[in-house]
């Protein structure tokens, strides 16, 4: 019996002793498409010989100095990389080491910024339903994702919640896209009326949708209505990138296909491509010198934040990206499997809706196509999508829930960067095959 308390212990579990580019082999030499990216985190693959050269180096110069005492270079190159590239007014960088770190230190800079300002008031944030943020006590009190709420209630801090800009689902069918956005831009606006508009202090979503409803992305003008209404009321507008961010959608931050720029935006799995467990925080100037004219002195920190060896593998493969022209890669690739799964899907009585950006994208699954009803809950297709696919040496993922936490199938799909033309194929194939096995097991 194994003595690692497994996520799911009940759960028999395969070891993984190696990879090799897109895909993990396991103890038996099995071998598995990695088209998930793990959770969208994988974004060079598992044997990137120039990331692992990079963590060498930085592990036998200096691993590790706390920083309370020392910055590194490698923690200064890598801020002012990010920051070169970033949305205009991101101009500060606060390395932590994965995604519910970084929405923490969100919070409580919003938080501390109107403190600094002495409006000790705006206490509020506003999220989304069927959004995810993490799975620490403050980012899963703002998530939307009810069924890994449920059991936490009691103990999560006040969060409020407005409607996703889910248009599969959400759109009605008398409205054009514009209008649509200004609906959802309207109920955030009285939202925050509701509350007190001296009360809030930020608004908190996902650029592009990712674990709990699937690769969901923005209709094109819900961003930029969204940032006006923040605007009006001095509400901060944090964007969520762990997932979407990075080179995910084709771009490096996917907020840049949507023409604004957040007060705070976090970012994660691939920043590191899972070399090392690194995340970050980027904030706006505005915010930055609140604290540093105010207290001088941001009331949070963590062992591990600007951890050296980490910063030295986000580094490189931010180098990488680069140097290997993959957000052109992502895009090409995206459009291409996007493309396959609406091709073969087009008259599937059980494929709802193909959807996403780059190389992120979402297959939701229902019953009934023409009435969009999702299939029983119990039947956990979800799971057995995963089963099946997982038998025939595929890995993505899928998850229940998606409507509205309790009812709704889908499958995300996060492959690597560095997919070529015939792996999106063998992946749009052995899905296809997974796709229709659960169903027959069903």
């Amino acid at each position: 019996m194994s003595t690692v308390f497994h996520r799911s212990p009940k759960q028999s579990l395969p070891v993984a002793i190696a990879g090799d580019g897109i895909e993990i082999i396991d103890s038996t030499g099995k071998r598995y498409i990695d088209a998930s990216g793990g959770a969208a985190v994988s974004c060079l693959g598992h044997s990137n010989q120039r990331v692992i050269d990079a963590i060498k180096r930085q592990s036998q110069q200096l691993p590790y100095a706390h920083t309370s005492f020392f910055t590194t270079h490698v923690a200064e190159e890598l801020a002012d990389r990010l920051v070169a590239s970033a949305p205009q007014g991101l101009e500060h960088v606060y390395f932590v080491s994965g995604g519910s770190e970084a929405i923490e230190a969100a919070l409580k800079l919003a938080r501390q910024y109107f403190v600094e300002k002495g409006e000790l008031q705006r206490r509020h944030f506003i999220a989304r339903r069927q959004s995810y943020h993490g799975n620490t006590l403050g980012a899963l009190a703002i998530g939307g994702n009810a069924w890994r709420r449920e059991p936490f209630l009691p103990i999560l801090i006040e969060a409020h919640h407005v409607s996703p800009c889910y248009a599969y689902r959400e759109q009605r069918i008398d409205e054009t896209e514009e209008q649509f956005a200004q609906r959802l831009a309207d109920e955030l606006e009285q939202k925050i009326l509701e509350l007190g508009a001296d009360t809030v202090a930020a608004f908190v979503a996902e650029t592009v949708v990712g674990a709990t409803a699937g690769a969901v992305p923005p209709v094109r003008e819900y961003f930029r209505k969204i940032r006006a209404v923040c605007d009006r009321y001095g509400v901060l507008l944090i964007l969520d990138e762990i997932m979407s961010g990075m080179g995910r959608t084709g771009y490096l931050y996917a907020c840049e296909e949507d023409g604004i720029a957040p007060d705070i935006l976090t970012i994660a799995k691939g920043l590191g491509a899972g070399y090392q467990p690194i995340g970050a925080t980027l904030v706006s100037d505005r915010i930055y010198q609140a604290i540093v004219g105010g207290s001088g002195f941001f009331q949070h920190g963590h062992t591990y934040i600007g951890h050296a060896t980490a910063c030295a593998a986000a580094l490189e493969v931010q180098r990488v990206i680069a140097d290997d022209k993959l957000l052109a890669n992502v895009q090409a690739r995206g459009e291409q499997l996007r493309g396959r799964l609406r091709e073969h899907y087009a008259q599937h009585p059980h494929i709802g809706d193909v959807r996403g950006r780059g190389l992120f994208v979402g297959v939701e699954l229902v019953q009934d196509r023409v009435t969009k009803a999702p299939f029983d809950a119990r039947l956990k297709l979800h799971a057995a999508i995963r089963r099946e696919a997982f038998e025939r040496g595929l890995m993505v993922y899928p998850m229940g829930g998606t409507v509205d936490g309790k009812i709704g199938d889908h499958v995300l799909l996060a492959p690597p960067f560095i997919c070529t033309a015939r792996d999106i194929d063998e992946i749009v194939g052995r899905l296809t095959d997974a796709v229709e096995g659960a169903l027959t097991a069903i």
